[in-house]
């Protein structure tokens, strides 16, 4: 039976993926409602992003002498208060400062539930419990996101902020409810939580999971015209193309957190970047073959999720009295994963070289993130690192 302290953290990843992917879906209407271009209201995809590179560090540092219990209830609070600001305030330049400020507690609320949810754990199965929490995030990709393009759609893009904000305050409850009172989860000052990143781990850990993780928004920034100009799959079909990836994303992370706890997370890590950068090879031949299209998805949102819980194991692993501060700069390098993944998948389009062209970009780069890993596990057995 699954412990209400985890749903509760579930609770919370489903809202902070609904703020972050659910823009994608509306950013149509809200470039419309603004009347500005595409191009710009990508801004608010770009600043939320930066908000939780920002946010991640500062504020687990800020709350470091908190107990996780009021460290989580307190960034939650903030996510209320930034996305319900998001939804109501008028004019361009407003809304991008409420756009980044809603970012900012994405990363400290990974940071310290990832440190909370393995600390809950039955011995052995830390990473499963992670998966748990990152099951939100999952089904916010399945149901949430669909949920709130529909309302952006047929109603107002507000109002699917006002749903995201409303999804804070029911996660500000269960967490208040369910999460039992647990001790801090920092030890020692500012100095010696920055200490980690004085090492050469940390900036392994970082440049692995920046590079690795861009193989993903390598190719799901460009899913649309891959499935209707290369597939050939209708245009109203690739909301439910959408679906099926959510789906696989849903199953990827329960199988990493059971694959983290059976082999070691570094392993899993490695599997899941090497399969990636199979699985994206694959989907660039086959991508032309209608009848894929469908099985492909759900294999390579299965795949590529499939890191989620052991990219976290790692991090908490490698920061002995600093894990809440590395697990939190994780979720920061997974979000310049995004930006870099979609800035260097975009470029050989630019070039002219079609909508399958992304794909070898995630190729190279989950390659790269499966060396990095292997270097490290490398490098651990023979006490370098």
């Amino acid at each position: 039976m699954l412990k209400k302290s985890l749903i509760s953290l579930a609770f919370g990843s489903f809202a902070i993926g609904m703020t972050e992917f659910s823009m994608m879906g509306v950013l149509p209407d809200v470039a419309a409602d603004l009347s500005i271009d595409i191009p710009t209201a990508g801004y608010f995809i770009a600043l939320y992003a930066f908000g939780v590179v920002v946010g991640a560090p500062t504020l687990v540092m800020a709350l470091a002498a908190y107990p996780p219990k009021k460290a989580l209830l307190f960034l939650m609070g903030l996510f209320v208060l930034f996305n319900g600001l998001f939804a109501l305030v008028p004019g361009y330049h407003t809304l991008l400062i409420a756009r980044f400020m809603s970012g900012l507690p994405h990363g400290a609320f990974f940071g310290v539930g990832s440190v909370v949810a393995a600390s809950l754990a039955s011995r052995g199965k830390e990473a499963q419990a992670i998966s748990i929490m990152f099951t939100g995030m999952t089904i916010a990709n399945l149901l949430g996101v669909p949920l709130g393009t529909y309302i952006g759609h047929h109603y107002s893009w507000r109002y699917t902020y006002v749903f995201v904000t409303l999804c804070g305050v029911a996660t500000l409850a269960a967490l208040y409810v369910w999460l039992p009172a647990i001790k801090s989860h920092l030890q020692g000052g500012v100095s010696q939580q920055f200490h980690y990143f004085k090492t050469k781990t940390a900036w392994l850990m970082m440049a692995m999971i920046s590079i690795g993780t861009g193989g993903l928004f390598a190719w799901i920034s460009y899913i649309a015209p891959l499935m209707t100009e290369v597939a050939k799959v209708q245009e109203d079909q690739v909301s439910f193309v959408m679906v099926v990836v959510g789906l696989g994303m849903v199953v990827g992370n329960l199988i990493g957190g059971k694959l983290a706890d059976t082999v070691t997370p570094n392993k899993a890590v490695i599997l899941s970047f090497a399969s990636m950068a199979v699985c994206l090879l694959v989907v660039y031949f086959t991508a032309h073959i209608n009848a894929f299209a469908y099985p492909m998805a759900f294999i390579t949102g299965m795949i590529s999720f499939s890191n989620g819980s052991p990219l976290q194991m790692m991090l908490i692993n490698s920061a002995k009295h600093a894990e809440t501060l590395a697990a939190a700069g994780g979720q920061a390098s997974f979000n310049l994963g995004n930006t870099l993944g979609a800035y260097l998948g975009g470029l050989p389009i630019v070039w002219g070289l079609g909508y399958h062209s992304p794909l070898l970009v995630g190729v190279l780069m989950a390659t790269v993130g499966a060396l990095f890993a292997l270097y490290i596990l490398v490098m651990r057995k023979y006490g370098r690192l």
